[in-house]
Formats: structure tokens, sequence, C-alpha cells
């Protein structure tokens, strides 16, 4: 099962990819679409018709190569099902914990893989400069990403002005966990806006109901400090806003910009507060010792009423804890400055890149990017995934936490953006950014941590 922490890999020329990207806008119309010919096996079925223009691909191969390993892969083998049907073609699966390791490894040796799910866009624009070797999608992938997806997903899997690789999965970073029977108990409301959860905090760290407001914990063995970098990321996109994002994620404007400092006070303002930390754990230094898989359970324990976290804390709470909105635990989006306008989304996902293009690769390319795939791995998923794709029907997610991701995933307000330090040299992404947001928890401060982490950014 994959880890979900912050990859300690750095990706050369990570750094720009994303201001390649967001700068410009989808890139070049998609390649050539490639055809076998001949009447596809599912020809007159509703779900393959996409597929038919692919021809008769029976008896054809494509091999797919993913970090996604056992037992998640079981769904993702499932959910091909439909596209073999349709085509005649079979998809071979290789799941491997050492995918972001051996892939550049693979593709510089001539033994790519078809198709490879690339977990964050630094990889891809790394594997599309250095080998040369990822081939540009098909229009029809083009295609369906227009219609399914944002612009912000379609340009993360552009590179140079070229759309590569469409998005496969995503998750949401900007969610706060509280207990609903606590908040409907004390009669407190959701916040809208960031001056209402800041009131909502203060209410909760005056009524005597909980130990403190929130809990949040930050250790996780050699990637120590990632939890934090996420809530600057978060922030930074409220205070500053998602064009000011960009460039401080491509070191357009330096880490230490004043816009950044504003931001860490800000979050500053809940976690070195200590009328609102930490919950059910200690004081403010815990933080730094707390780990992040346990950092939010004193909810469960009425110590602490919020927790600032991804989706994927939903898989950390005990088993038998109802996750629903009416249940345990649950969640509301982390809001923004304002209550109407722009809903900006912190977060990350996987893009589908190709090596090869058959036409069973495009076929399955073009599967992959359609609201027919986003449906059926839905209807075969009993939990921890959903996807940016607008056609997916939100009904065929089974966990509530899921469905509620895709509803923020898909309002047309949401504004996304790829966890920043997953983008950054791993110097300063996997390393320097970790280990002062560290010592920012245990006294340094905010001044001095951002500079330190400008020095450190290579030259």
């Amino acid at each position: 099962m994959r880890k979900f922490t912050k990859r300690p890999v750095a990706y050369a020329a990570a750094a720009t990819v994303v201001g390649l990207v967001l700068a410009g806008c989808g890139g070049d119309d998609g390649a050539e679409t490639q055809t076998a010919g001949g009447e596809a096996p599912g020809a007159g079925q509703a779900e393959c018709a996409e597929l038919e223009q692919f021809g008769d691909l029976t008896g054809t191969e494509v091999s797919v190569y993913t970090s996604i390993i056992a037992p998640e892969d079981e769904v993702h083998k499932q959910s091909y099902q439909v596209f073999e049907d349709c085509t005649g073609a079979t998809v071979n699966y290789e799941g491997s914990s050492e995918f972001e390791a051996q892939l550049i490894v693979r593709v510089k040796s001539g033994n790519a893989p078809d198709i490879a799910y690339i977990p964050q866009p630094g990889l891809l624009n790394t594997l599309v400069r250095d080998t040369g070797n990822v081939v540009a999608a098909p229009q029809p992938v083009s295609d369906n990403v227009d219609e399914w997806f944002g612009e912000d997903w379609k340009a993360y899997g552009t590179v140079d002005d070229t759309f590569y690789a469409a998005p496969l999965g995503a998750n949401v970073k900007s969610f706060v966990w509280y207990s609903p029977t606590m908040f409907a108990d004390n009669g407190w409301e959701i916040p809208q806006t960031w001056d209402e959860l800041m009131a909502l905090s203060d209410t909760i760290a005056g009524s005597g109901t909980v130990d403190k407001p929130w809990c949040a914990g930050i250790e996780s063995g050699d990637a120590t400090g990632w939890p934090a970098t996420d809530w600057l990321e978060d922030v930074l996109l409220r205070t500053a806003g998602a064009d000011a994002y960009d460039q401080w994620v491509n070191h357009e404007i330096p880490f230490n910009d004043a816009q950044v400092v504003e931001g860490l006070d800000a979050v500053g303002a809940i976690l070195k507060n200590e009328d609102y930390v930490n919950g059910g754990l200690g004081d403010v230094k815990s933080i730094a010792t707390t780990a992040f898989q346990e950092s939010g359970l004193p909810i469960l324990d009425g110590n602490c009423a919020m927790h600032r976290q991804a989706s994927f804390y939903a898989a950390q709470w005990p088993e038998g804890t109802d996750v629903s909105e009416n249940g345990d635990v649950f969640a509301f989006y982390l809001p923004g400055m304002e209550a109407d306008g722009d809903k900006p989304v912190l977060g990350g996902g996987e893009f589908v890149a190709a090596f090869a293009d058959r036409p069973e690769v495009q076929a399955f390319q073009t599967y992959l990017s359609s609201d027919v795939w986003a449906n059926e791995k839905a209807k075969v998923t009993p939990g921890g995934w959903v996807s940016a794709n607008t056609g997916l029907d939100i009904a065929n997610l089974k966990s509530p936490i899921d469905q509620l991701s895709a509803e923020i995933l898909q309002d047309p307000n949401a504004v996304f953006r790829f966890d920043g330090s997953d983008l950054m040299p791993g110097a300063v992404g996997a390393g320097s950014f970790w280990s002062e947001m560290t010592k920012w928890i245990t006294g340094e401060e905010t001044q001095t941590v951002l500079d330190n982490i400008e020095k450190s950014w290579p030259s």
C-alpha cells in the first residue's frame, strides 16, 4: 500500500514545471490517432462508443507500470474490464514499491512500459526532458481532458507547450476534520470564511468543552515536518492567491517574500497559539513529536475539536470509526478568505504518461481519461479514491469523504494547485522546508525560518 507522506525523491527541473505549464495553457492539440482497423468487439455498446475508433485490438497487450501495489491494485485491474471487453486488448498491470526509482532507469535503458502512472508533475517534466521518450497524448485524450477536467489539471500534464499526460486519481488536502456530534451539541457552525474559522477557534477555546480547539502532529520519521509544509501551502493559496503561489513554487519570488511571511504568520496564529493547540497532546512544541497518524485522534476523545489534514487521513481513524457527515468524525473544506468566488484547493494526483503510440496504447489512454473509466473505478472501489473528472457521478463513490472530495474538485469555482513542496527542488521541498518548519514549531521565528529556506534554494 502506498504511504501517504511526502516523497523524498528529487526530480531535476521540477521547480520549473508549474511555471511552464500554468503560464501558458493546455498545450498543443493532441497527436495523431492510430487505429488497428476492423470492427471493435464492443461496437454498438454505449460504454464502448469512444473506443470504436481504434478498431479491433484483439490479441494486443498494454503494459502498465505504477506505484500502486496490493491491495489497492485489485480495484484498478477490475476497472479495466470494460476496456478489455470493448477492444479485445489485454492490460498487463505491474505495481512496484520501487516505481519512482526504477521508472527513469527503465525508460533510459529501453525497457519502458507502455503506460506509467506518474505521481508528480516534476517527474513527468524530468521524463520528457531527460529521456525524450514520453509520447504526446493523442487527440481523443486531449479532447477528454478539455471536456472533463479543469484547465489547471491539463496544465499539470503539459510540458513545454505539449500535452502529454491526462489526470488519473486525485486527493484533496484542504480539509479540517471534526466531530459532527461535538459541533451539534455545542451549536458550533461550519465556518464559511477564514475569519469565521478564527472566530470559531476563539469560541471553542473559551468554551471549556474541550482541551484545545486544534490538534496537530508533524512527526513522520525521516519526513518529519511535511504536514507543516501543507499548512503553509494551503494558507498561502488563501492569503496570497494562486498566481503568487505559482511564483513562489517556481522561485520567481523568493521563498521569504513578504507574502509568504504573511501566510506563515497566519498559520502561526493557529499552530503557535497556546490557547489553540495541542488538544489532548501537550503544548505547541508537542506538535513536532506527535506522529501525524495519531495527531487527529484526540477528536474522538473529546480533547480536540479540529484537525487540518488531507482526505487520506480517513485511513488513520481506528477500525469501526464512522466517518460520515453524521458520524464519529467527518471533514469540512478549509475555508478561503471569502465565502464566494474562487475556492483554492491544495492536493495531489497521478497522471497517465505513455511511451508508445500503438493503437491499443492510445485506446487505453483514452479510456483512462474518460468519464466511463472514472465511473467504473468508483463502482469497484470501497473507498479511498476520487478523481477530478467532472463526468464522475458522485453517487458511485462509496465513501462519504470521497464524495465530499469529488464535490470540492468538481466545484466550478475550485482553483486546484498541486502540493508545492512536491514541485520544488528536492533540497528544499524534501529537505530544508521540512526541517525548518519543524524548527519553527519548536520556537524559531518566521522570518529566520523563511530566510534559511531561501538560502538553501539551489542556484
